[in-house]
């Protein structure tokens, strides 16, 4: 169990970029895989991105070679960088933490921040 803030969305125009920052309440360093999932109206809730504890990351299709996940376990904090973003991408973003492999039903989630691409 940890509780986990998203900041950084906004209103940001195709091609541009935003960093998504998550802060976590305690260490992750031990936290299986870190995420970001994203929804939007209409439509399920996709995996965006993740991270495992020992640094495997993995990604949708749609955001590949333009988001990159990462985590500094310092600062408890998780990260998406968003580049040349479309407008596809508008969806509320969340932070997810899988605590161990084994538990999916016990996934930690963020309250989510809004990400709109649009001219």
């Amino acid at each position: 169990q940890v509780q986990l803030v998203e900041s950084g969305g906004g209103l940001v125009q195709p091609g541009g970029s935003l960093r998504l920052s998550c802060a976590a309440s305690r260490s992750i360093f031990s936290i299986y895989a870190m995420g970001w999932y994203r929804q939007a109206p209409g439509k399920q809730r996709e995996l965006v991105a993740a991270i495992t504890s020992g640094g495997t990351t993995n990604y949708a299709d749609s955001v590949k070679g333009r988001f990159t996940i990462s985590r500094d376990n310092a600062k408890n904090m998780v990260y998406l960088q968003m580049n040349s973003l479309k407008p596809e991408d508008t969806a509320v973003y969340y932070c997810n933490a899988r605590i161990t492999i084994w538990t999916p039903n016990e996934d930690s989630w963020g309250q989510g921040t809004q990400v709109t691409v649009s001219s």
